[in-house]
């Protein structure tokens, strides 16, 4: 590619970092969060301002663009999320930027304590010499996904202000939501009007991802019998000592997700709230095939029901819903994008690598409902936590597969 973009990609990615659009899952409303709303605006003017046509903010909380294209060829989808994950502080992110990582250990300068180091995460003892981006110690970076931002408006702009170059044409989206699993409504498939699509929201330079985990969720709810603890002996049942009964009997030396890798599925409490009176625990169910994950539901729902048992004075209710299904199960039937970012690949000198998501995507509901829709590499590392980071230039090289990918969709 004659242009280098590391300097945009780098601005780019450090403003809107700094900017707050963390998720909230117990929040109904759509987008989940008002804050998202400083991304989408910020991003529908920008998109304006380098020449995209049909720019529309949705009603669902999506940003949806057009580049017309050049040349006849499949309308082809490019896709990032602008929140960023509940899981850790995403408020007051200071963004910085390591110019020319020399190859040593990364400290950060509002916890000293924390260190990122290349001797437990090898893949940044691959990139002495890269810029590196990281937040300041106390917050996640937000890399996941603005750096999927960062990657689609710097392809984008470069497609619309570059003359002579030959592509079909491209839809862009910025969902909302991807977090907490409602990224993709209902009416995105059709207002997205793509062949097919990716989202640029993966790791390691080269993953062409195609086969997520299919996921649920689930709640349970405990209500037990409350009365004074002076007065309590035979009367009362302790709602807090219920919901310990369940986490333990749950299978934790060989199905949570700090015991599992691969293809292995997990079972995960991601929330527990209450007092002795009353109770939630809410799960994450995970696993590649859904026969596991079925099975990982029903073993959830047998331990509720046998604790209840124990306990017939209480009362304990669980109930599981669908999340995101694996995408392999329709890719697989028709592999026409993913060999197309194979081809674009290895325009680039890139050896594409294709291994399973240990997560999903807004590609996974996508591909499932209709436009195929894998998976590509931004350079996130170590994300949902104050040590992520990204290097700029691995940005650049998923630059560079965007624009590939829009001229190997015009040469058929």
């Amino acid at each position: 590619m004659p242009e280098t973009f590391n300097q945009e990609l780098e601005d780019r990615l450090v403003r809107y970092a700094a900017i707050d659009s963390q998720s909230d899952e117990d929040s109904p409303s759509s987008p989940s969060t008002a804050v998202q709303f400083d991304m989408l605006n910020l991003l529908e003017a920008e998109l304006m301002e380098i020449g995209a046509q049909d720019v529309t903010l949705t009603e669902y909380g999506a940003i949806l663009a057009t580049i017309p294209g050049t040349v006849e060829g499949p309308t082809i989808g490019f896709l990032a999320h602008v929140d960023t994950a509940p899981q850790f502080n995403a408020s007051g992110v200071k963004p910085r930027v390591i110019k020319g990582y020399n190859g040593g250990e990364i400290t950060y300068p509002d916890d000293p304590a924390l260190v990122l180091s290349p001797a437990e995460f090898p893949y940044l003892a691959e990139k002495i010499g890269h810029d590196l981006i990281t937040a300041s110690g106390l917050t996640l970076l937000g890399a996941d996904d603005k750096a999927g931002v960062a990657i689609i408006m710097t392809a984008a702009r470069h497609l619309l202000t570059t003359p002579g170059l030959k592509h079909g044409p491209i839809r862009i989206a910025f969902t909302p939501d991807e977090e907490i699993g409602r990224g993709v409504d209902a009416q995105l498939p059709k207002d997205l009007g793509a062949d097919f699509a990716y989202t640029f929201d993966g790791g390691k330079v080269g993953e062409i991802e195609y086969e997520t985990f299919s996921a649920d969720a689930a709640e349970v709810s405990i209500t037990g019998v409350s009365i004074h603890p002076g007065f309590a002996k035979g009367k009362m049942v302790n709602a807090i000592h219920l919901a310990a009964k369940i986490i333990e009997m749950m299978p934790q030396a060989t199905k949570t997700p700090e015991v599992t890798d691969g293809r292995e599925g997990f079972w995960h409490a991601t929330e527990m709230s209450g007092g002795s009176s009353e109770m939630k625990l809410k799960f994450i169910l995970r696993d590649f095939e859904l026969d596991g994950l079925a099975a990982t539901g029903r073993m959830l729902e047998q331990v509720c029901a046998a604790v209840q048992a124990t306990e017939p004075r209480a009362k304990i209710s669980c109930s599981i819903r669908p999340q995101y299904r694996n995408m392999r199960y329709w890719l697989e039937n028709d592999m026409t994008p993913v060999e197309l970012a194979r081809k674009a690949c290895g325009t680039l000198g890139l050896d594409p690598v294709s291994v399973p998501i240990r997560g999903g995507t807004d590609g996974s509901r996508l591909t499932e409902m209709g436009v195929p829709c894998p998976n590509l590499f931004t350079g996130m590392q170590n994300i949902h936590g104050p040590l992520e980071w990204i290097s700029v230039q691995d940005m650049a090289v998923a630059t560079d597969l965007c624009l590939a990918i829009a001229e190997a969709g015009a040469k058929g």
